[in-house]
């Protein structure tokens, strides 16, 4: 978004794009602080000015801009990985 959204266009996002929400990242614009495709975090709010906040798996905090990153939901529950059962079966 290139101008201040409206309070519609943020509401719609903070409906589209919950807290909690997993997304992954197909391109970012910061040259300065870039996060690498493909990396997944948990949305953490939108602000007033439609961006949207987000805790990056590696550990980044940096904002998603609608309109400028590329970005999309992660499709279906993840799954996670678990460690190795040590020999406690009955």
């Amino acid at each position: 978004m290139n101008r201040i959204p409206s309070r519609e266009q943020v509401e719609n996002l903070r409906q589209r794009y919950p807290v909690g929400t997993r997304i992954v990242l197909h391109r970012m614009d910061d040259p300065y602080a870039p996060i690498p495709p493909g990396t997944k975090g948990t949305v953490t709010y939108v602000d007033d000015m439609g961006q949207i906040g987000v805790a990056w798996d590696n550990g980044s905090g940096l904002s998603l801009v609608p309109g400028e990153d590329s970005f999309s939901k992660v499709s279906g529950p993840e799954k996670t990985k678990s460690k190795p059962h040590r020999g406690m079966d009955r």
